[in-house]
Formats: C-alpha cells, sequence, structure tokens
C-alpha cells in the first residue's frame, strides 16, 4: 500500500524552533486547497494505481484551514485515488484549533486519526516556544477529542529545553499516561538554521541548547513509557498496542508515497522528488498546470544508506537477508563487519539475520547509521 502526504503551509505563529515552511499570512488559503487539490489531479498517475492505505495532513497546522477544505481534498483524493474502506487519515492540529464541535465536524470527514501539537503541558514552556495555545487547552481537546469519537491520537512533546526541569518532563510523562494517550511522538529540542531560537543563541539572548539534558530526558521517557506498556517501536515514537502511527511506519518501512502541497516530498523507490517551498510560486505554477517539482535519482549506495538509516530507528530493524537481496551480499558482509565494533559495545544487536540499537544505543542513533554507511 502507498501513502498521500498533504502539506498544508499555513500557521497562526511562528514557533521559535520551527524550519517546517509555513506562512502566518492566510491570505492564500483559498487558493492554496484548490491548487493542493489540482495537484493531487495532476499527480493521480505518480502511485501507478496502488491503494492507499494512509493519508496524512501535516503542515504546518492543517486543523487551520477547517473541516470543509479537509472535506473538499478528501473527496478529490477519493475520485482519482484508490483510497482504501479501512484507509489511516490523520489531521494534525494545534490545541487551540480543536474544539467539540470542530472534532466532529473532523470526523465526519473521514478523519480517523489526530496529531495534536500539545508540546508541554506547562505554560512556562509553551511561552518560551512561542506556542498559540495555552497549557489547559491541551488538556480540553485531548478529552474533547475521545468524547468526539477518535480513539486513535498521538500527541507531540519536546523535551531538553532550557525551561524544562527532570521534574516537569517527568511531569510530563505522567500527565500523557494519566490521559491515556495511545500514541506519543517525543522530540530532543533541536537547533535549526535560520529559526529564531537559533537568532536567539547566535545573539547571546539564550544559552546554546545543553546535549546532556536532552540525553537525559531521553533516558527518562524511554524507561517511564516502557513501565507505563508502551511500544517503543522508532526513536522518537511510542505507542500503547495496536497504536502506531500506519502513515509513519510506511517510511520507515520504504513504501511509496505522494506528497501534495508547496515543500512537500514524494518517494516510488527510484527517485525522491520534492515540490517548491514558495506559496505563491506553487500556486502560480499549479495554475499553469505544471508541478514545481526538482528530483533526484537514488543511487545504489544511496537507496542502501537510506535503508540503514531508517531501519535502524526502528524496532524491528535491519534484515541482513533484505540486505543482501536488495544490495549484494558482499554488502550484507560488510555491513555485519562494521557492526561488530558497535556490538562489542553493547550499542547494537545481533539477533540471527537483525540488527538493532540496544537501549544504550539509541541515544547515539544516528552517529551509528552514519557510521556504517557506504
Amino acid at each position: 500500500m502507498a501513502g498521500i502526504y498533504l502539506h498544508i503551509p499555513f500557521c497562526k505563529k511562528a514557533c521559535h524552533y520551527c524550519n517546517f515552511h509555513f506562512s502566518t499570512s492566510l491570505q492564500l488559503r483559498g487558493e492554496m486547497v484548490e491548487c493542493i487539490a489540482a495537484e493531487a489531479v495532476l499527480q493521480r498517475s505518480y502511485l501507478q494505481g496502488q491503494p492507499v492505505g494512509t493519508v496524512y495532513f501535516g503542515g504546518g497546522t492543517p486543523s487551520l484551514i477547517g473541516p470543509e477544505a479537509i472535506q473538499r481534498l478528501l473527496d478529490v483524493l477519493r475520485q482519482h485515488y484508490d483510497i482504501l474502506p479501512d484507509a489511516e487519515i490523520t489531521l494534525e492540529a494545534n490545541p487551540d484549533d480543536l474544539s467539540p464541535e470542530s472534532l466532529r465536524a473532523f470526523r465526519a470527514t473521514g478523519v480517523n486519526r489526530l496529531s495534536i501539537g500539545v508540546q508541554s503541558f506547562f505554560e512556562e514552556d509553551l511561552k518560551w516556544m512561542n506556542r498559540a495555545h495555552h497549557a489547559e487547552q491541551s488538556i480540553d481537546c485531548l478529552k474533547e477529542a475521545r468524547a468526539a469519537g477518535f480513539d486513535n491520537f498521538s500527541i507531540d512533546l519536546i523535551y531538553g529545553g532550557p525551561t524544562l526541569t527532570d521534574e516537569r518532563w517527568q511531569a510530563n510523562i505522567r500527565q500523557a499516561v494519566a490521559l491515556d494517550i495511545p500514541h506519543l511522538s517525543c522530540y530532543a529540542l533541536t537547533v535549526e538554521p535560520g529559526t529564531a531560537l537559533d537568532h536567539f543563541i547566535q545573539h547571546h539572548k539564550i544559552p546554546p541548547i545543553d546535549p546532556d539534558r536532552a540525553a537525559k530526558h531521553f533516558g527518562i521517557l524511554m524507561e517511564a513509557l516502557e513501565t507505563a506498556g508502551y511500544e517503543h517501536y522508532e526513536i522518537s515514537n511510542f505507542a500503547l498496542p495496536g497504536k502506531r502511527s500506519k502513515h509513519n511506519s510506511s517510511y520507515w518501512q520504504g513504501k511509496h508515497y505522494l506528497g501534495l502541497g508547496p515543500s512537500a516530498h514524494s518517494f516510488n523507490g527510484i527517485s525522491r522528488q520534492w515540490n517548491i517551498a514558495n506559496n505563491p510560486l506553487y500556486i502560480q505554477s499549479i495554475k499553469k498546470e505544471t508541478v514545481p517539482f526538482e528530483i533526484e535519482m537514488l543511487s545504489p549506495s544511496m537507496a542502501l544508506n537510506e535503508h540503514i538509516m531508517i531501519s535502524l530507528r526502528t524496532e524491528a530493524g535491519c534484515q541482513l537477508e533484505t540486505v543482501a537481496a536488495r544490495f549484494g551480499a558482499d554488502k550484507r558482509s560488510a555491513l555485519l563487519a562494521a557492526s561488530r565494533e558497535f556490538i562489542r559495545k553493547g550499542w547494537m544487536r545481533q539477533d540471527d539475520d537483525r540488527l538493532t540499537l540496544t537501549r544504550e544505543g539509541k541515544f547515539f542513533a544516528d552517529g551509528i547509521a552514519a557510521a556504517l554507511f557506504f
């Protein structure tokens, strides 16, 4: 099965840490929705008729465009793609955009999963991040989401920030567990070039982010959620049994997906392409019935390195038989040989024909993967 991702490039505010493509002006909202719908028609052959098992509205803040726009886009997808009856349809949302009425309306469109940008249950953290919502709105909207019929939803939490003490991070985790959140995506605060956070640090308005704090928080997170019965199925993702994200899992499994909207990425197994990250230029191009994208053909070594990187981030790990079948037996042997040092350190484990990271190794996931690249 394939997936479809739709990038909705609008937000109420610019969070200090965010480097995703978005605009805080909603002036082009109506035109953008129609152009994304038009791109869906222009790109209808990209997935070559594969059934679509997941649809994901990301951004940006997709909940900001409202249920009618989401319905419009889903209607177009259902008309031109083979959307499976039980497809997972996820909507990213912020707590301040959700109410009992809007939740019921989103549910009526066919959206059956929410990804809610909570980030923290503490007001001080939210203000520091420049989030648009308040702490109490998060708890209210999560309860309202369940009351509206959503039994499959996720929240985002950010750790490692200067306002987040160990005790407050533990309290964030306890709150999520107490609310019986089915899925958590938890990310270390990173400094991306060009963001407000980067500017503040460069101009000494705030101190640099402490990597030791983030590492400690990651350790606290893994232990607490394992105790609470969550499956740590990808470095940043934890789920109660049966509540893993099917859409994000398809990325890590190398399945094909189509990205619609400005800055959206697509992958068909042999190449990767990405749309222009400029709202006016995207709209101008789509109105001329041209999709504005760049493309990169994947060499065998690029494809192998990507497979190593994404598979090692998951609980399933890197299957050596798969490496041999796709890239050659010599690559399997070379990968296993390069892994032995990390196995000796206790950062990796070999179980039959599978390589996985240990809990200790998860702290060094990116560095280990890079060291194994061909």
